[in-house]
């Protein structure tokens, strides 16, 4: 599920197959364009990820974070991994009230090292695998999910416009064109057909709420926001960067509110879920709490959210689940960037039928 993120304490790990880092090669092209690197550079690879593989990169004094493709273009699907864009909005986002790392190049030129990548700052923090964050006391939890809330809220509510971007994604039509996406996502990645995604498919389009495909409320969204994808400040509940950037397009906001409520209804395990936990002796927030907190920054009303939320669940787990089979295909090929790709895209089907379950109102199988 997870793509590859800074981690807050360094975490060197065994190169899995795939890319490997030509670190004289990198140096050479990263020197004239980045103060600090020289010579003596030194790199980490990071565990943790799925799609874009990461290296912590020390130099004298400070450090850095190389995000690359997993394999040159031409052996990845059209539009995946798409690392320009991440390099785009964190420099788009620098003057705003969304906390992002600095970023410093980006090098499309495969020549380099064999795939396009970006180096941004590295941003000393803390990163939550466990999203029902063991390590905070529990009476302290709450307001970490409230911190999250609100940066997605300020997020939705950048003037993207003011930063132009009025061409990083259509202005209209996200769920109908997102549906028809992940949907060829899935029927170019897929090794039999999942019966709940066929469902999905052929349920999803004809349940769109009324307005939600309009231009009205189209806002940047971040696509993959959940909290092991935000670092927080080491000691305090504040968001101090807000990391993998991967999906971001312009579309409906409650896509990303929806998708960082997944985990209130999938149970713990490898998606790290905490549908089957008791919230109140975990010190968690209830999903409902959570979405009337969003709503009320953003001044929406509750239970107008709430009326339509199973549609926006189910679309999220049917990405989810296309999301899912793109890692099984990874992992078949040898190009996935992390070593339990195997059993996170052995989930897809159980987080399809997931959103079968949800769209028909049904108790999850």
């Amino acid at each position: 599920m997870n793509t590859a993120t800074p981690l807050a304490t360094t975490q060197a790990a065994p190169k899995p197959t795939g890319l490997s880092l030509d670190l004289p090669a990198l140096v050479a092209w990263l020197a004239p364009r980045v103060p600090g690197v020289d010579a003596q550079l030194r790199a980490e690879r990071m565990d943790g990820g799925q799609s874009n593989p990461s290296w912590l990169l020390h130099g004298a004094g400070q450090s850095w974070v190389l995000r690359a493709k997993p394999a040159p273009a031409a052996e990845l699907l059209p539009s995946a991994h798409a690392i320009e864009r991440e390099y785009r909005i964190l420099q788009a986002l620098a003057s705003t009230d969304v906390p992002v790392p600095r970023v410093r190049a980006l090098c499309e030129d495969e020549s380099v090292i064999g795939v396009a990548f970006y180096v941004m700052d590295f941003v000393q923090g803390r990163i939550f695998r466990d999203a029902t964050l063991p390590e905070v006391p529990a009476a302290e939890r709450s307001a970490y999910f409230m911190a999250a809330n609100r940066v997605l809220a300020a997020l939705h509510q950048v003037d993207w416009r003011q930063l132009g971007l009025q061409d990083f994604g259509r202005h209209e039509g996200y769920y109908s064109r997102l549906i028809r996406r992940w949907t060829q996502q899935y029927q170019a990645t897929r090794q039999a057909p999942v019966p709940a995604m066929e469902q999905l498919i052929a349920w999803l389009p004809q349940h769109i709420p009324a307005g939600a495909d309009g231009a009205e409320h189209t806002c940047i969204t971040h696509g993959d926001y959940r909290m092991e994808n935000l670092m927080f400040h080491p000691t305090r509940p504040e968001v101090v960067a807000v990391l993998d950037w991967e999906l971001c397009t312009l579309g409906h906001p409650l896509s990303d509110l929806s998708y960082s409520a997944l985990a209130w209804h999938m149970p713990a395990g490898i998606l790290r879920g905490y549908g089957d936990q008791n919230l109140p002796a975990l010190g968690l927030p209830a999903e409902q709490d959570y979405v009337a907190c969003y709503a009320e920054r953003m001044g929406l009303d509750t239970q107008a959210v709430l009326k339509d939320w199973p549609f926006y669940l189910a679309f999220n787990l049917f990405r989810l689940s296309a999301i899912l089979q793109g890692i099984g295909q990874r992992e078949r090929e040898g190009t996935a960037s992390n070593a339990t790709a195997k059993e996170i895209a052995a989930m897809a089907e159980p987080v399809a039928q997931w959103g079968w379950a949800i769209a028909q109102d049904q108790p999850l199988p």
